[in-house]
């Protein structure tokens, strides 16, 4: 794994910051608790065996948006009762994601990550820029790489491997932690795309589907 000097783009973290995404859905219901927007984040260094997204590991350009454009994307679904930040990893996008994260909450959104980082880490001196921002304004986070030989299959799991932690970084968060990580949803988009997430939604990916 490069060192975290190396992980942050600088057309995106300047003093308007843009995203660049991997995908998109809403309403998600097997990426934290409740209903929520997912965001998965382009670019990612760690490349971790049995990873579920490998088409996001590359940090080139996918799909760009302001926080703005973001922000309202999540806004835009009155079902959305949160969002997720996954990847990818979120920590190299943090500085823009501090702020989308700031102005959903103010409309009453929870918050939540996953990261390939551990708490630890992203608290210490190497962490990616605006680490500590984000973390900040996180109500969840998952942290820890995916580990394959430490794989967990169970339907009632809330993390993917034996190594992953969920932190409820929000004392006040009163919603009940009761995701699934190891089942799989379907959403199709307006133009027909099919996108598959959630634990083992690579297996479906052979049926035409993007798999986040």
């Amino acid at each position: 794994m490069r060192s975290p000097q190396a992980f942050t783009s600088p057309d995106l973290s300047d003093e308007r910051p843009m995203l660049n995404l991997m995908g998109y859905v809403d309403c998600s219901e097997v990426n934290g608790p409740g209903r929520r927007a997912v965001v998965w984040l382009q670019g990612c260094v760690r490349a971790c065996p049995g990873c579920f997204n490998p088409a996001s590991w590359s940090t080139a350009p996918n799909q760009i948006l302001s926080v703005e454009e973001l922000v309202a994307r999540i806004l835009g679904d009155p079902l959305n009762q949160g969002v997720t930040f996954s990847g990818g990893e979120p920590f190299l996008q943090a500085l823009a994601l501090t702020q989308v994260a700031k102005r959903v909450k103010a409309q009453g959104l929870n918050v939540m990550s996953f990261t390939g980082f551990t708490l630890d880490q992203l608290k210490g001196p190497q962490a990616p820029p605006g680490s500590e921002s984000l973390l900040a304004q996180l109500d969840l986070l998952v942290d820890g790489p995916y580990v394959e030989s430490l794989a967990i299959h169970s339907p009632t799991s809330l993390v993917s491997s034996r190594n992953q932690q969920v932190h409820r970084l929000n004392p006040r968060l009163s919603l009940s932690l009761d995701w699934a990580s190891d089942q799989v949803e379907v959403h199709i988009l307006k133009d027909g795309q099919r996108i598959i997430t959630g634990y083992r939604g690579e297996v479906l990916h052979k049926i035409g589907a993007s798999s986040l």
